[in-house]
Protein backbone atom coordinates (compact mmCIF):
# COMPACT_ATOMS: atom_id res chain seq x y z
CA UNK A 1 0.00 0.00 0.00
CA UNK A 2 1.78 3.52 -1.05
CA UNK A 3 2.43 5.93 1.75
CA UNK A 4 0.20 9.13 2.13
CA UNK A 5 1.00 11.89 -0.46
CA UNK A 6 0.93 15.07 1.02
CA UNK A 7 -1.67 18.43 -0.53
CA UNK A 8 0.01 21.03 -0.93
CA UNK A 9 -2.04 24.29 0.65
CA UNK A 10 -0.79 27.96 -0.78
CA UNK A 11 1.42 28.30 1.78
CA UNK A 12 3.11 25.10 1.46
CA UNK A 13 3.74 24.54 -2.34
CA UNK A 14 6.92 26.16 -3.04
CA UNK A 15 8.05 23.61 0.31
CA UNK A 16 6.79 20.49 -2.40
CA UNK A 17 7.73 22.06 -5.14
CA UNK A 18 11.40 21.96 -4.18
CA UNK A 19 11.30 18.53 -2.26
CA UNK A 20 10.56 17.41 -5.95
CA UNK A 21 13.31 19.27 -7.22
CA UNK A 22 15.64 17.36 -4.56
CA UNK A 23 15.92 20.80 -2.65
CA UNK A 24 14.95 21.25 1.09
CA UNK A 25 13.77 24.70 1.59
CA UNK A 26 12.73 26.13 4.79
CA UNK A 27 10.44 29.46 6.07
CA UNK A 28 12.86 32.22 6.34
CA UNK A 29 11.97 35.66 8.09
CA UNK A 30 14.10 38.27 6.42
CA UNK A 31 13.36 40.41 9.18
CA UNK A 32 14.84 38.89 11.81
CA UNK A 33 16.54 36.25 10.20
CA UNK A 34 14.32 33.19 11.99
CA UNK A 35 13.91 29.84 10.02
CA UNK A 36 10.76 28.10 10.81
CA UNK A 37 8.81 25.28 9.76
CA UNK A 38 6.47 24.00 9.22
CA UNK A 39 5.37 27.53 7.23
CA UNK A 40 3.32 30.05 8.84
CA UNK A 41 1.96 33.48 7.38
CA UNK A 42 4.02 35.31 9.53
CA UNK A 43 7.21 34.91 11.57
CA UNK A 44 7.13 32.83 14.81
CA UNK A 45 9.85 35.17 16.25
CA UNK A 46 8.62 38.80 15.26
CA UNK A 47 5.33 38.70 13.65
CA UNK A 48 6.93 39.72 10.30
CA UNK A 49 5.06 39.00 6.87
CA UNK A 50 8.28 39.32 5.05
CA UNK A 51 9.24 35.91 4.24
CA UNK A 52 10.98 34.19 1.88
CA UNK A 53 12.02 29.96 1.00
CA UNK A 54 15.57 29.44 1.92
CA UNK A 55 17.37 26.46 0.85
CA UNK A 56 19.07 24.18 3.20
CA UNK A 57 21.71 21.93 3.39
CA UNK A 58 19.45 18.80 4.66
CA UNK A 59 22.00 18.04 7.49
CA UNK A 60 20.59 17.07 11.14
CA UNK A 61 20.74 15.07 13.99
CA UNK A 62 18.05 12.60 15.54
CA UNK A 63 16.72 14.22 18.31
CA UNK A 64 14.33 12.12 19.81
CA UNK A 65 12.78 8.89 18.11
CA UNK A 66 9.92 6.43 19.34
CA UNK A 67 8.26 3.74 17.72
CA UNK A 68 5.14 3.68 15.94
CA UNK A 69 3.15 0.43 16.89
CA UNK A 70 -0.56 1.29 15.96
CA UNK A 71 -0.80 4.49 14.24
CA UNK A 72 -3.67 6.15 12.69
CA UNK A 73 -2.78 6.58 9.27
CA UNK A 74 -4.56 3.91 7.79
CA UNK A 75 -2.01 3.81 4.61
CA UNK A 76 1.23 3.49 7.14
CA UNK A 77 -0.40 0.31 8.79
CA UNK A 78 1.42 -2.37 6.68
CA UNK A 79 4.82 -0.34 7.66
CA UNK A 80 4.24 -1.08 11.46
CA UNK A 81 5.63 -1.08 13.83
CA UNK A 82 8.35 2.04 12.77
CA UNK A 83 10.70 4.97 13.92
CA UNK A 84 9.34 8.03 13.92
CA UNK A 85 12.20 10.57 14.78
CA UNK A 86 12.26 13.94 15.50
CA UNK A 87 14.92 15.47 13.49
CA UNK A 88 16.68 19.07 14.27
CA UNK A 89 18.16 20.87 11.32
CA UNK A 90 22.20 22.11 11.65
CA UNK A 91 21.01 25.31 10.73
CA UNK A 92 18.69 25.95 13.72
CA UNK A 93 18.15 23.61 16.61
CA UNK A 94 14.66 24.94 16.48
CA UNK A 95 13.36 23.49 13.17
CA UNK A 96 12.26 20.26 13.58
CA UNK A 97 10.75 17.58 10.87
CA UNK A 98 9.98 14.12 11.25
CA UNK A 99 11.36 10.94 9.75
CA UNK A 100 10.73 6.83 9.86
CA UNK A 101 14.47 6.85 9.24
CA UNK A 102 14.74 4.46 6.07
CA UNK A 103 16.44 1.43 6.26
CA UNK A 104 17.19 1.76 10.30
CA UNK A 105 15.65 -1.81 12.39
CA UNK A 106 13.08 -0.88 14.98
CA UNK A 107 13.83 0.59 17.96
CA UNK A 108 17.58 0.95 16.61
CA UNK A 109 17.31 4.89 15.66
CA UNK A 110 20.34 6.32 17.59
CA UNK A 111 19.09 9.64 19.21
CA UNK A 112 22.23 12.05 18.69
CA UNK A 113 23.04 10.29 15.12
CA UNK A 114 24.24 12.57 12.41
CA UNK A 115 21.30 12.50 9.61
CA UNK A 116 21.03 13.76 6.00
CA UNK A 117 18.13 14.41 3.88
CA UNK A 118 16.94 12.57 0.73
CA UNK A 119 13.81 12.51 -1.27
CA UNK A 120 11.48 9.60 -1.58
CA UNK A 121 8.72 9.46 -4.01
CA UNK A 122 5.34 8.75 -3.11
CA UNK A 123 3.88 9.32 -5.98
CA UNK A 124 4.84 10.02 -9.89
CA UNK A 125 4.25 13.69 -8.87
CA UNK A 126 5.42 14.05 -5.37
CA UNK A 127 8.60 13.20 -3.25
CA UNK A 128 9.38 13.95 0.43
CA UNK A 129 11.91 14.14 2.78
CA UNK A 130 13.28 11.46 4.62
CA UNK A 131 16.47 11.27 6.17
CA UNK A 132 19.14 8.55 6.51
CA UNK A 133 21.86 8.01 9.17
CA UNK A 134 25.16 9.53 7.61
CA UNK A 135 28.14 7.11 7.35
Amino acid sequence: MPKPIPVPDELSKPFWDAANEGRLVIHHCKDCDTLQHPPRPRCRDCGSENLEWKEVSGKGRISTCMVIDDGRIGRMHPDQPFNLATIILDEDPRVNMYSNIPGVPVRQAPEGAAVEVFFEEVSPTQKVPEWRLVG
